[in-house]
């Protein structure tokens, strides 16, 4: 039996960190794509022998297409899980030209920009598995992320036409919107603003933060045989979040 072949975006921690290791613990040989060379390879001797540090800033959209060349260099990409993004806080009115194109650029363009060469690998074989992130704050209006919200926007209705027009090479794509996870970053935000974590709290149904292993899951659930036959859809996992009153 072939090993299945995945790619993690920003996998070297958080949400990506966990997926990584899920789809590795299950035997699939998993390139971790980060910025950051030590970070990447710290969590990949972490993981285990079936993760493959790929040092990379996705920003660069140009060398997009080699990068993924030299992964397919030994066969088939089976899954991509597209994990990468960054955010900023602002009020709307400070929210400069840049900061919006810096956040649309990272979150949108290098996304389409790494899935259309995945694409080209994936339907050269017997297609494979595309899994985006998105968020809460494309459900929600949330305050001060406008361009985070416009972008995880941008992914969702990119899965569903990218999932429309893929289905013709057996390729499938489906999203996982995280509700509120339990990582460093969130227990900080949350810990020092009691308010806005009693706000988030009290809306979840399930009355708690969800952890990185319950997006892990989702995704190794789109990646896996298991949702051969789903495509197009996106995943609220969420406690109960976004239908919270």
């Amino acid at each position: 039996m072939n090993t299945k072949t995945a790619i993690v975006t920003g996998g070297n921690s958080g949400l990506g960190f966990a997926t990584a290791k899920k789809l590795c613990d299950n035997g699939i040989k998993t390139f971790i794509i980060g910025r950051s060379k030590d970070k990447t390879e710290e969590a990949c001797s972490e993981i285990g022998p079936n993760a493959i540090p790929v040092i990379f800033d996705l920003n660069d959209l140009e060398g997009i297409p080699k990068m993924i060349e030299s992964i397919a260099k030994e066969g088939n990409i089976d899954i991509l899980v597209n994990n990468a993004g960054i955010n900023s806080k602002k009020d709307f009115i400070e929210v400069t030209d840049d900061d919006f194109e810096s956040i649309i650029h990272t979150n949108i363009q290098s996304v389409f920009a790494i899935s259309r060469e995945v694409v080209k690998v994936m339907k050269n074989h017997e297609g494979g598995a595309i899994i985006n992130i998105s968020s809460m704050a494309s459900q929600y209006g949330l305050p001060k992320v406008i361009a985070y919200t416009a972008s995880k926007g941008a992914i969702e209705a990119m899965t569903r036409a990218m999932a429309v027009e893929l289905a013709q090479y057996g390729i499938r794509v489906n999203c996982v919107a995280p509700g509120f996870i339990k990582t460093k970053m969130s227990a900080k935000a949350l810990d020092s603003d009691p308010e806005r974590k009693n706000k988030v709290l009290s809306r979840t149904p399930m009355g708690i933060l969800g952890e990185p292993d319950d997006i892990a899951d989702a995704v190794y659930y789109f990646a896996s045989s298991e949702s051969k036959f789903v495509t197009g859809t996106i995943l609220p996992v969420d406690g109960g979040n976004s239908i919270g009153f």
